[in-house]
């Protein structure tokens, strides 16, 4: 298979599992968080997006919560949520799509992509959460 070919695969599985990717955001957005602001939040994407390493984001996370309570904390925060989906659901759908692409390599490529988006639809999650008078 070609490299066009393996990248066109790894869109076709990135897309289809995009509501999927929705779907587990607004589930973590269901956990335990205290008054989480939007820059907060766009700091953790801006890290998704200048790092090649899913152990990055989950450290830049975890460094969230230790400064501040507006992350949750333990159990059933939203903080584990997202740490629980980066580490566990995506990254397995990321070896899925690699695999079913022909190419594992690039499950690494794959996983860091799903976790943008995943978080890129939380951003807009926690726009519509936030109340009226704050937008």
């Amino acid at each position: 298979m070609s490299e066009l070919q393996v990248t066109l695969k790894i869109q076709q599985g990135i897309r289809a599992y995009e509501d999927k990717l929705v779907q587990k955001i607004e589930t973590a957005f269901t956990k335990k968080y205290g008054q989480l602001d939007a820059s907060q939040y766009q700091n953790l994407v801006q890290v998704a997006l200048s790092t090649e390493s899913p152990e990055v984001i989950k450290n830049f996370l975890r460094y969230q919560v230790g400064r501040d309570s507006k992350w949750g904390r333990g159990e059933g925060s939203l903080a584990e949520a997202i740490v629980k989906d980066i580490q566990g659901d995506l990254e397995q759908q990321a070896k899925t799509i690699a695999e079913d692409a022909g190419d594992v390599s690039k499950k690494k490529d794959v996983h860091i992509e799903l976790i943008r988006r995943y978080l890129g639809y939380g951003k807009r999650h926690l726009m519509y959460l936030r109340p009226k008078s704050e937008r």
